[in-house]
């Protein structure tokens, strides 16, 4: 533990009782950017963030991941600051960082020589927040043609020129029939999806709760690689896993189904596993996996999956019944159809394999 976080700790400040499910994805993403170093990519988002709020997690007080995120965007911040050409847009760009800092460091007492010289004489363009205005450019140049046209006559046509639309008309129709009647009408083949299209990932549990308004879900908040940091993710395990072994584990994500909302919260990925008619079992990665490892069946490694799969095409519904366990209790691709290569196993970089604990024959999914 820092000096600095032991020395908020030591602080008289009431902290609130417990956080909301908002709050505590929100520590989490903000633990995991300092935790990867990435704060200065993050720093337009934190000046966001304070923008609205006080503090980190919309307390009225500051709270231990203020102190965390503070540790690093001090020195960040006094070096960008220093190096600036341009001290007076730096300050504009960053204002609401600049005001959080003043603060933490005058609550915390740090040494004068280790604080951020502000200079709040500079005059500071005032901050405007941009709103969407009603009717784009787009929307005008359709209403200036609309004017330049010409009025069309009003009133119903005559009996000659009604006869030489319907000519027209038929005219078109008969062309259009000899057209599709030229051409052989060739069926569209829909090409089976390939188990490469389904982006599976190692994932790394940070914290496992009971969904408020399910019985039978955990809420998950899992790291998955992703540089805007953990998503949340709900799981039907709670009549097979305990709570105590939802928290800081290694599991198989699918991280490119369509969110979707569980009882008022939404999921964005699924956590994989085996099954059979009475017991679940997660789908173990292998020794040394980290979050994000890219995980696919063998001899798809070099394809990259789907962004999102489109529910409209059922391409999961597809591939997962062909997803299995073999006698070595390794998840395999099992397709009879492939004759080059009818069974893949589940794999990594390094040709590990993944296995379940012990379901043989099991559905994964």
């Amino acid at each position: 533990m820092s000096e600095l976080i032991e020395k908020f700790n030591s602080l008289s400040i009431e902290q609130p009782a417990s956080l909301s499910r908002e709050q505590e994805a929100q520590a989490a993403q903000w633990r995991s950017i300092v935790k990867k170093g990435s704060l200065a990519k993050d720093l337009d988002e934190l000046n966001l963030c304070l923008r609205d709020n006080s503090f980190i997690l919309s307390t009225v007080k500051p709270s231990g991941v203020d102190v965390e995120v503070f540790e690093v965007a001090l020195p960040l911040v006094k070096e960008l600051t220093f190096s600036s050409k341009d001290v007076k847009a730096t300050y504009a760009r960053y204002r609401h960082v600049l005001r959080w800092i003043d603060f933490l460091q005058r609550l915390l007492d740090v040494p004068e020589s280790e604080q951020l010289k502000i200079n709040y004489d500079l005059e500071l363009p005032h901050e405007v927040v941009e709103k969407k205005k009603k009717g784009g450019e787009a929307e005008k140049k359709e209403q200036q043609a609309q004017q330049a046209q010409p009025e069309k006559p009003r009133g119903k046509p005559d009996e000659e020129t009604l006869k030489k639309l319907r000519e027209e008309a038929k005219a078109k129709k008969a062309a259009k029939k000899a057209a599709a009647n030229s051409q052989p009408q060739q069926k569209p083949e829909s090409e089976k999806p390939k188990p490469s299209a389904i982006d599976f990932r190692v994932g790394f549990i940070q914290k496992a709760i009971k969904h408020p308004d399910a019985d039978s879900l955990y809420v998950s908040t899992i790291d998955v690689g992703d540089a805007e940091g953990p998503r949340t993710v709900c799981s039907g395990l709670v009549k097979y896993y305990p709570l105590e072994a939802m928290q800081e584990r290694l599991v198989v994500c699918v991280c490119n189904l369509k969110p979707v909302n569980m009882r008022g919260i939404k999921s964005s990925a699924m956590v994989l596993c085996g099954s059979d008619e009475s017991k679940v079992e997660f789908v173990e990665p292998p020794v040394g996996s980290k979050a994000g490892d890219k995980v696919f069946f063998e001899g798809f490694g070099d394809e990259e999956p789907l962004k999102q799969l489109n529910p409209k095409k059922k391409i999961w519904e597809q591939l997962q019944p062909h997803f299995t366990t073999d006698e070595q209790l390794q998840v395999i691709f099992k397709d009879e159809e492939d004759k080059e290569k009818p069974v893949r196993k589940l794999t990594n970089a390094k040709g590990d394999s993944f296995k379940v604990v012990s379901l043989v024959d099991a559905q994964v999914r």
